[in-house]
């Protein structure tokens, strides 16, 4: 439990270091369902350090049906889609990919 309250804090003070004091609807972060079951997430990197960044899909498929998550970069925006128990995994994927991010643009 602890590492997915410090994966969904980590994402909200990534997310809180973009904002510039103005919220705008089309942008930002969003999870929802699949109905396979899953999850999905997206996140606009339009207005971010992170825009035009290069990132490796990824592409899990584990044992069973509900075992599998993929990453990908489409038109400016992170989507991630997983089976249900995955969705901790893929938020640890966009972040670690950020820092990395990051850390190369400041060298």
């Amino acid at each position: 439990m602890r590492d997915q309250r410090e994966s969904l804090r980590a994402l909200q003070d990534w997310y809180a270091a973009q904002c510039d004091g103005q919220w705008d609807p089309l942008s930002g972060i969003r999870i929802g369902t699949l109905d396979s079951p899953g999850w999905s997430l997206r996140i606009d990197l339009s207005s971010t350090g992170l825009a035009g960044r290069p990132f490796t899909e990824v592409k899990v498929q584990g044992d069973d049906d509900d075992d599998w998550c993929h990453c990908r970069i489409r038109s400016e925006v992170f989507e991630a889609f997983c089976g249900p128990d995955h969705l901790v995994d893929v938020i640890a994927i966009f972040l670690a990919w950020a820092v990395a991010a990051a850390r190369n643009a400041a060298h």
